[in-house]
């Protein structure tokens, strides 16, 4: 049986291990900390119904259906709070389920639990320094001194994947997109009423100095998130803190008529995630040797306006280990995981570049683009999921190739 070491144990980590699992390599994870990677930034995720689809391939998808929320619907505002339009993410599959969304660090938290019942062996406070291949395969040395051997080494280790430098030291770094993310969750259960919102439906507004979305949980707690224009990349050495973060973004979302400075308002302290860098990968040449590999953000990081990360990785995860159980020679069958891949996820990067773009505008440029959304965002609307069927009827299947498959609105 083949061995695979992966590096990172956020999303990627452990859903490509179960997938190499059911396809009868043997996987180890490595996690540069102590525990899971639960605490990373951001608020929550959404896992389209590509990504669930393909979770089910692994008997997996109640990892987010079990504690996620059906979110089938982008409801449309504009700065002045008039309403646009409502539009599908995605459409239903075949057993009803739809677009989810889920806490992030409940995901992570799911993903290794599940990993870790079924068997999936993982090492914590291992970072990875180096790799070299041997004659068998590879050897990974990590920052405590130890080594470990295997056939193929899998780096799910993120934006600043290390694996990915390791396999090629002249790889580009990550694309800062001119935005800053911040987060929330309100608990008081009761302010959704207030505010006239529906549960289950995800609210947008591209506001004048910032955009924001949210959606209610069933329970009435309020999920939001907001992109802040900025030409300058956080540093590692800010300390600037969440009620100093909320003042700021509270100040730029009073510009707009809508619910969302009462909402960010009313987040408190423990549960207001402060700004982070949000970024895409440019094109990255290579993504494997002969014994390593790269999935998921380490790869082809997508802004989180696609919402496609988790999905992207998940179908990574997938169609690398369908390649490794059908492909007997490591380094052919990597070549065509990579094959399989590229142009799909380098698609998905550059739609989410674009809708990234236009919130990073300032000025001039965001006065024409909120002034011309409501107009593109109606025209999309009469169209359905027409315009993105490509992304979200993508499906993987475990006994064939990749295919794109039609499914209901």
């Amino acid at each position: 049986m083949k061995k695979a070491l992966i590096i990172g144990g956020g999303i990627a980590g452990p859903v490509t291990a179960m997938a190499l699992q059911r396809a009868g390599v043997e996987p180890i994870v490595c996690e540069a900390y102590q525990e899971a990677a639960a605490e990373q930034i951001g608020a929550f995720l959404t896992v389209a119904v590509n990504g669930l689809s393909a979770l089910a391939l692994l008997d997996a998808q109640h990892v987010v259906t079990d504690i996620g929320y059906p979110t089938a619907t982008l409801s449309f505002s504009t700065s002045a709070g008039k309403h646009i339009t409502d539009m599908p993410i995605g459409g239903t599959l075949p057993d009803g389920t739809v677009t989810h969304s889920i806490k992030r660090r409940d995901m992570y938290r799911a993903l290794n639990a599940e990993a870790t019942r079924r068997g999936v062996r993982f090492e914590y406070d291992k970072r990875l320094v180096d790799a070299t291949a041997t004659a068998d395969g590879v050897r990974a040395s990590f920052a405590d001194g130890t080594t470990i051997e295997a056939d193929v080494l899998i780096g799910a280790d993120g934006i600043r994947s290390r694996t990915r430098e390791i396999i090629d030291p002249a790889a580009p770094k990550a694309h800062f997109l001119g935005i800053y993310g911040l987060g929330g969750f309100v608990t008081d259960r009761g302010l959704h009423r207030e505010l006239g919102l529906r549960p289950g439906i995800y609210n947008m507004v591209f506001g004048k100095k910032a955009f924001f979305g949210c959606f209610v949980a069933p329970d009435g707690e309020i999920w939001w998130f907001a992109n802040m224009p900025s030409a300058q990349e956080l540093s590692g050495t800010a300390h600037t803190t969440s009620a100093q973060w909320r003042e700021q973004l509270v100040a730029l979302l009073s510009a707009d008529r809508g619910p969302a400075a009462r909402i960010v308002a009313a987040t408190s302290d423990d549960t207001f995630v402060p700004a982070f860098n949000q970024y895409d990968m440019p094109t990255v040449r290579q993504w494997h040797n002969d014994n390593m590999v790269i999935v998921g953000d380490a790869a082809h990081a997508v802004a989180s306006s696609s919402g496609q990360g988790v999905s992207m990785a998940v179908e990574d995860a997938v169609t690398l280990a369908i390649c490794l159980r059908d492909i007997p020679d490591t380094a052919a069958a990597l070549a065509a995981y990579e094959d399989r891949r590229r142009a799909r996820v380098e698609r998905v990067v550059a739609y989410g570049a674009q809708t990234s773009g236009d919130k990073a505008s300032n000025g001039l440029g965001r006065l024409i683009v909120r002034l011309l959304t409501p107009y593109f965002l109606k025209k999309a609307a009469k169209s359905g999921v027409a315009p993105l069927n490509w992304m979200f009827d993508y499906r993987v299947g475990w006994e064939t190739q990749p295919v794109a498959r039609q499914f209901s609105d």
